[in-house]
């Protein structure tokens, strides 16, 4: 018999079972319905893992328990919303699309104060909004918001969850998009379950990993990775409330789950659900590379991680079909890839790209950047790529030591070099940042530092020369420029968008001063968004290039949101026949075609017109400059930095 028949004779034992009554009858009929439609999909993921176990089916009823439940507390405006994303399940790949993260407090300082930067965000173009952690987190190091106390309860310093709810429903009105975290690897130390497990209640010790000595936790550490070496080594924490160790990947306060425990998936979908159901549109998955563990395996990127994700996507299509995953793995490239998928995670960051235009900002070549985005940045029609330029977090250099190699590029000592060229260790460098969990074992760091700082801003402004600061500038656009019209949702970082400048004052603040990612963590005043929207005019050279980057990105926006070839279409590197030059051809079933090529160079460079062939035409116009460009044997001129959106006549 197959899992299909057998989740058919599950689902109706279940249903039997399982008391609809508190739903309304068209509640009740497409709770049914959908539950028909992916409970197959989800019997078999969620037997995969837990079928072993003589309780698993008790399990199952509970989860499906769980999903009526959500559906119930799914309010009306959302379910309609549910409906809309079904005839149009490709939304995310629209031209429309442009998002921005920022911290609550840095852009509000609360949920209520944000209602009044959506004018901001419409002048500037931004369609979703993706809100840093902004749960219940201890007080003091919390990791940036990223050890969750409570997912129910938002940080009293930043409002409450019907705060939450009315500024979500205030951006879906103004056609926003809402994206929360869903932080699911871990847990903080001061979670109720936390909090039962330190009590001694086996039921909750049994939602993390907990060893009475150091035996097992000594094999698991032959194998895997430190995450931040410079505060605590090894991936294990001695509680001496309950004497023993505690898994912790990143912090000694955050707790890893257990999800060999059936119990703790149920728990957390009811929790994924509830951040649903506040009216987010997308999810983004927090660490997931890390959520499964497996002895002698580094424990990142395991079969049954990805497993899981694609049960918590069934329980989405059951409960909140509109919502969608955005996949956080910063990992190898041939992984990240891994997660990118209808049925698990229909978004993903593209930390390649990321690392690769800072490469080639650096070395002033492109060899890497265009060999790895051949390789790895066709991705399945259904999906899509988040593109983004800087985070809240570090950069870490995470190509593909093979592709480097079939370059000629020694991996570790180019990693070196641009750890070196972006703290400004290396001689001539441009940027200001800051390095960041440096491996006292080996010398390996990340980078730390704002999108102005290390594009060379800062420095040019300390030192009045107006050439750097005009470098800098289209440094920055030209990075932008690429997300925007690459293919996928470009994501801004919030103060990326005005410019602003590396902030040191979590040196002076203890609960910081050991987190230099805090060094990029940056707050976006009134005086900022002021200045932004025209309402004030620029008193100092530095306000001055922050208006040009603002004007600057918004114009881009506007161009990207005014030609569909921005939305869905495919998208084809090419090999330029300049080594400073990057150039790729967008193209749609309407048949129309972009070629981008842009300069990493100070120098202006030449390309021969050759490349503008694949656009199959006499002519093509600059989207960005609005002029024409003929086709002519004479080669084509880039100006320093310059980059040109040629779309075909």
């Amino acid at each position: 018999m197959s899992y299909a028949a057998d989740s058919g004779v599950c689902l109706d034992r279940i249903l039997a079972s399982t008391d609809l009554s508190g739903l309304s009858k068209k509640d009740a009929t497409t709770f049914t319905r959908r539950l028909k439609e992916h409970f197959p999909r989800l019997f078999d993921k969620y037997t995969y893992v837990y079928g072993h176990l003589y309780d698993c089916y008790f399990h199952l009823q509970k989860l499906v328990e769980i999903l009526r439940d959500g559906l119930k507390n799914r309010k009306p405006a959302l379910k309609k919303l549910d409906n809309e994303r079904l005839k149009n399940p490709l939304w995310y790949r629209d031209e429309q699309q442009v998002g921005m993260a920022c911290y609550v407090d840095l852009m509000g300082p609360t949920l209520n104060d944000l209602h009044d930067k959506i004018p901001y965000f419409k002048s500037l173009g931004v369609t979703y909004v993706h809100l840093m952690p902004l749960y219940d987190a201890p007080k003091g190091d919390s990791d940036g918001g990223y050890a969750v106390s409570d997912y129910r309860k938002v940080n009293p310093t930043l409002g409450t969850v019907k705060d939450l709810e009315k500024l979500a429903s205030a951006l879906q009105k103004e056609g926003i998009n809402l994206v929360l975290d869903f932080v699911f690897n871990h847990t903080s130390d001061e979670h109720a379950w936390a909090k039962a497990a330190l009590a001694g209640e086996k039921q909750f010790q049994d939602y993390y990993y907990l060893f009475d000595d150091r035996t097992i936790p000594d094999q698991y550490e032959h194998t895997l990775r430190e995450i931040f070496p410079q505060v605590r080594r090894g991936s294990f924490t001695f509680n001496e409330q309950i004497e023993k160790w505690v898994w912790t990947t990143f912090n000694s306060f955050q707790w890893d789950l257990n999800y060999s425990n059936p119990e703790v998936f149920n728990a957390i979908t009811s929790e994924m659900l509830f951040l649903a159901n506040i009216g987010s549109a997308a999810l983004r998955l927090d660490a997931l590379a890390f959520i499964w563990k497996e002895l002698g395996t580094n424990c990142e990127n395991q079969e049954k991680a990805h497993v899981l994700i694609q049960a918590f996507n069934c329980c989405l299509q059951i409960v909140a079909p509109a919502v969608v995953f955005k996949s956080e793995a910063i990992v190898h490239p041939d992984e990240v890839l891994k997660y990118i998928d209808k049925d698990e995670c229909q978004l993903s960051y593209n930390p390649l790209l990321m690392a690769l235009l800072w490469n080639s900002l650096a070395t002033r070549k492109t060899r890497l950047l265009t060999r790895s985005m051949k390789k790895s940045f066709s991705i399945s029609e259904n999906c899509t790529w988040v593109n983004y330029v800087r985070c809240h977090d570090d950069i870490g250099w995470t190509f593909d030591d093979a592709v480097a190699n079939e370059l000629g590029i020694n991996a570790f000592d180019h990693r070196h070099f641009l750890n070196q060229f972006y703290t400004g260790r290396f001689e001539g460098s441009f940027a200001n940042g800051v390095p960041f969990a440096e491996n006292p074992s080996n010398g390996d760091c990340r980078v730390c530092g704002s999108l102005a700082s290390l594009c060379g801003l800062e420095g040019a402004l300390k030192s009045n020369d107006s050439k750097g600061i005009d470098d800098a500038v289209k440094r920055m656009m030209l990075l932008y420029g690429i997300t925007f019209s690459i293919g996928g949702i470009p994501l801004l970082y919030s103060s990326d968008e005005v410019g602003k400048l590396n902030d040191y004052s979590y040196r002076f603040d203890d609960t910081k001063k050991h987190d230099d990612r805090w060094v990029n963590r940056i707050a976006v005043t009134r005086a900022d968004t002021e200045l932004a929207l025209g309402n004030t005019s620029p008193a100092n050279p530095t306000e001055t290039a922050s208006l040009r980057v603002f004007n600057g990105l918004r114009k881009m926006i506007a161009i990207r949101k005014q030609n569909a070839i921005f939305g869905q279409s495919s998208t084809q590197i090419l090999d330029a026949d300049n080594h400073h030059c990057f150039a790729f051809l967008r193209e749609n079933t309407q048949g129309h075609k972009l070629l981008v090529i842009c300069n990493f160079s100070e120098h202006p460079q030449t390309i021969q017109r050759s490349l503008l062939a694949t656009l199959k035409g006499a002519s093509s116009r600059d989207l960005l400059t609005d002029e024409t460009v003929e086709m002519n044997a004479s080669p084509l001129l880039l100006e320093p930095f310059q980059q040109m959106w040629l779309l075909a006549d």
